[in-house]
């Protein structure tokens, strides 16, 4: 059986563009915005992987994209950050599950929702056989 591609992604990038347009006109203040918790910074740290995008606040360093994996069927690793290979492996084994992608900045913790997807086996057709008479 094969692995699909990512599948209803969604791409919050309109919705990080306005929230930074509101921060910019002071509606928004920084600490509403640059709130990543603890466990966000260290996921950030041991399982995200580096961007080419530099931080929109304090434009200090590059922002670390971390994946967060959710679903029924992954038991205890539900709510878990993964990595890129982790989340290849992840989608031979499990059905389906989604992925919800936050840019983090570990300088001054500003963190947004970039991307969702599901990945998983699920709808993945097997090779077609030849069918019998009596089938």
């Amino acid at each position: 059986m094969g692995v699909r591609t990512q599948r209803q992604v969604v791409d919050y990038a309109l919705q990080r563009r306005a929230l930074l347009a509101e921060v910019y006109a002071g509606r928004v203040g920084l600490t509403e915005v640059c709130d990543a918790t603890p466990y966000l910074l260290r996921a950030a740290k041991f399982h995200g992987e580096s961007s080419s995008v530099t931080c929109p606040l304090c434009r200090k360093e590059s922002l670390t994209l971390v994946s967060w994996v959710y679903g029924d069927g992954l038991k205890q690793a539900a709510g878990s950050a993964r990595t890129a290979e982790e989340l290849s492996r992840m989608a031979t084994l499990h059905e389906e599950f989604s992925v919800y992608v936050v840019e983090v900045c570990r300088t001054c913790s500003w963190n947004h929702l970039v991307q969702s997807y599901v990945l998983g086996t699920s709808g993945v057709s097997r090779r077609s056989r030849r069918r019998t008479a009596a089938e």
